[in-house]
């Protein structure tokens, strides 16, 4: 018969099974992977701070979806950074620690979501009103949207949370490299079924506005170019909306590789890794596919490497003045 620990405030975290051999490489993956996505995604805010050229409706927005990256990465990696060195019976986590990385985790996952959202309405506005833009798009509607996104997120998340924090907990082990709100009420011996029903209709209203809002905006998008002959117009909309459907596939990807891994559970070991990519890879991408796409990015970067190409190259040429007196 299972053993039942009720209400206990000391959780064990499963995270992955890795042997000695193989502890240290993994670690070390992991950890230029998260500094790899941090030095990206803080560096391309920090751009976007700075350069003027940049200071657009459609970079502020961008600048949500960075933030959302920061957070997903650093609420996960350093923490499983930390438990891969140690022996699975000393990975804890307290119950309230577990909570706050559960609704951080679900936030960041909504937010994903609806930070693209706004990003395809952008895009639709720039593309079908361009003539408009500038009314429409002002700073108090960035602002407007951007509280939106994140709003929205927070409360139904907070919802979510709400629910499950009011179970009765009989078990202590979070089956997953890290807590989110299902390791969290599977930890329960009450009935989920609520849990299950908000749960699910959280997952379908999202996803359902999120796809509906990209498939409208697009087939509208898609029908402006079409009937426009205005060249310019239909390359810009080229590369802006190539560059966000991208990014909008790899996290919508990366999310339902998650899902449907999570209906067979001799996957696990696969399940898990999923759910770190999807932090890591879209994360990564994001920043790089928006850099490369961007003009005004590219161009910024490029008189920067120029700067600093410049200043080596007036100090070598003190160098070799020097040296040439010296010999002299």
């Amino acid at each position: 018969m299972e053993n039942y620990t009720y209400n206990s405030f000391t959780l064990q975290i499963e995270g992955f099974q890795i042997t000695k051999d193989f502890m240290y490489p993994i670690f070390f993956l992991f950890f230029i992977a998260y500094v790899f996505v941090m030095v990206l995604n803080i560096g391309i805010a920090v751009l976007i701070f700075i350069d003027k050229n940049l200071h657009q409706p459609m970079y502020f927005i961008f600048c949500n979806l960075s933030v959302s990256d920061i957070i997903g990465s650093t609420h996960i990696l350093p923490r499983l950074l930390s438990d891969i060195l140690l022996p699975p019976s000393e990975r804890l986590i307290s119950y309230y620690e577990c909570v706050v990385q559960a609704f951080t985790t679900q936030l960041f996952g909504t937010t994903s979501h609806t930070v693209l959202m706004i990003m395809a309405l952008d895009r639709y506005v720039a593309i079908c009103n361009p003539l408009r833009y500038a009314a429409i798009m002002t700073n108090k509607m960035v602002i407007k949207l951007t509280v939106s996104a994140w709003g929205v997120a927070f409360v139904l998340v907070g919802i979510l949370l709400g629910l499950t924090i009011r179970l009765n907990r009989c078990r202590t082990m979070i089956t997953n490299p890290f807590c989110d709100n299902a390791s969290l009420f599977k930890l329960s011996c009450d009935s989920v079924f609520i849990n299950n029903v908000y749960g699910l209709t959280f997952t379908v209203v999202l996803l359902t506005s999120s796809i509906g809002t990209m498939v409208l905006t697009y087939t509208k998008i898609t029908v402006v170019c079409l009937t426009s002959k205005n060249k310019s117009l239909n390359s810009k909309a080229l590369r802006t909306c190539s560059t966000h459907l991208v990014v909008y596939l790899i996290m919508l990807i990366s999310g339902f590789v998650i899902i449907t891994l999570h209906r067979f559970p001799q996957y696990s070991d696969y399940r898990k890794l999923a759910a770190i990519l999807f932090v890591i890879v879209p994360g990564s991408l994001n920043p790089i596919i928006y850099g490369v796409q961007s003009k005004e990015i590219r161009k910024f970067l490029f008189e920067i490497f120029h700067s600093i190409n410049s200043i080596k190259a007036k100090k070598l040429s003190y160098l070799l003045s020097f040296l040439e007196q010296m010999v002299q």
